[in-house]
């Protein structure tokens, strides 16, 4: 099979297309004008000009506000799914279908060619897979993660054991966490309602909040910021923070609220928000640390979030000034959290107009979570904006274009 026969659908133009001109293609297909998108997106028509121009990378919370605008995804915006023009470029995509078939068996049970695995055997494997995620290898995740979800799917419908629905629910969760990043939020929809269910079967306190997150992460990226921010207000005053566990649900849940309104451009309540969190990360023992969810729920990460805000509220002077104080050694730290935090970083030095440390921050998070990079939407538009500001591209970059394939 070669590169050409690949994806015949996706034309060179199309692959080769920044953000801004999607974002023109979509306003005209709606009839606006420059100056009606940006009535409808609240913000300046200069913005939207120097956006679709290519001379301004796009946002997360631009591209929210444009889609809503538009009537279309978010991910149309951001061009995603980002196809690979082979098929090993592409294997990361190839596990969708098999993961929207494994959700959609409702009521039934799915026949398998053997009996499943028993609830210790899935179990182990799903730390296996939490270790994919936290490196962000998501090909690795996508090739096993069917067939967990199959072989769980029929170990609820045999049993209704609470332990098979905690099991199933975590490993929902994964694959809601896998379908955001490669931007399918169809996807990532079905995903949440199912994750409703198995939430309330399995017997976890915690679990229907962390539901809650994950629906308002997924409101999120569409541009619901209000709705999404209420979402989280409500499930965390219902967190009761007298053990170390519900410490860690609340102040994630504080964290994100502060990511969400730095996207709504509400100052005030994310810093509010990242300081409520940061407290809570500093009242939890790091010896009574367990993190059964993954939240990462420790100083590090609400370090991180810090600069996270910061460049969410397109403070760059207050992102590097706050990175200064970031430790990124910790054990406590994945590298998937990592990576996110050297895109946020490499954004900011862009905006300082300080390509040479852009492009640094940008190299270190390949080198921690190359596929973190190869399909985050703010570092494809990192990269693509530092090789337009270069009048000759160094050969670091032009080499991280080419195996990014921007």
């Amino acid at each position: 099979m070669t590169g050409n026969d690949w994806n015949p659908d996706l034309t060179y133009d199309e692959r080769s297309e920044h953000a801004g001109q999607r974002i023109a293609k979509a306003r005209k297909l709606r009839n606006l004008t420059q100056e009606g998108l940006a009535g409808l997106a609240n913000v300046s028509r200069s913005l939207i000009a120097k956006v679709e121009s290519g001379s301004r990378p796009v946002t997360p919370s631009l591209v929210a506000a444009v889609a809503r605008a538009c009537a279309v995804d978010p991910a149309e915006i951001n061009g995603q799914p980002y196809r690979g023009t082979d098929e090993r470029g592409d294997a990361v995509h190839a596990a969708i279908p098999a993961i929207r078939v494994a959700l959609a068996y409702v009521g039934i049970a799915p026949e398998l060619d053997m009996p499943p695995r028993t609830l210790d055997e899935l179990a182990a494997e799903l730390v296996v897979l939490q270790k994919f995620q936290k490196s962000a290898s998501h090909a690795q995740l996508g090739a096993l993660l069917p067939a967990v979800l199959e072989e769980l799917t029929v170990q609820v419908m045999e049993s209704d054991a609470a332990r098979a629905w905690r099991l199933l629910n975590r490993a929902q969760a994964l694959a809601g966490s896998l379908a955001r990043r490669l931007g399918y939020n169809d996807l990532a929809q079905v995903v949440v309602e199912r994750t409703s269910v198995s939430a309330q079967r399995a017997e976890d306190p915690y679990l229907p909040p962390l539901v809650t997150l994950g629906r308002a992460r997924l409101l999120m990226t569409l541009g619901s910021w209000d709705v999404a921010l209420k979402m989280i207000k409500q499930a965390a005053s219902e967190v009761d923070q007298d053990n170390p566990v519900s410490t860690e649900v609340f102040g994630s849940l504080h964290l994100s609220a502060a990511i969400t309104a730095a996207r709504a451009g509400k100052a005030f309540d994310a810093w509010e928000h990242h300081g409520t969190a940061t407290e809570a990360a500093a009242r939890i023992n790091p010896r009574d640390r367990r993190d059964p969810y993954g939240l990462q729920m420790n100083p590090g990460n609400a370090s991180i979030h810090g600069c996270a805000v910061a460049v969410e509220l397109g403070d760059c002077d207050r992102a590097i000034q706050l990175d200064r104080g970031v430790d990124l050694s910790g054990r406590d730290l994945n590298d998937e959290r990592r990576s996110h935090h050297e895109i946020d970083m490499a954004r900011a030095h862009l905006w300082a107009n300080d390509n040479d440390k852009a492009l640094k921050r940008m190299i270190n998070a390949e080198r921690m979570a190359p596929q973190m990079v190869r399909f985050h939407p703010s570092a494809r538009e990192t990269v693509r904006q530092l090789g337009r500001v270069h009048r000759r591209i160094p050969e670091p970059l032009r080499a991280l274009q080419g195996r990014m394939a921007v």
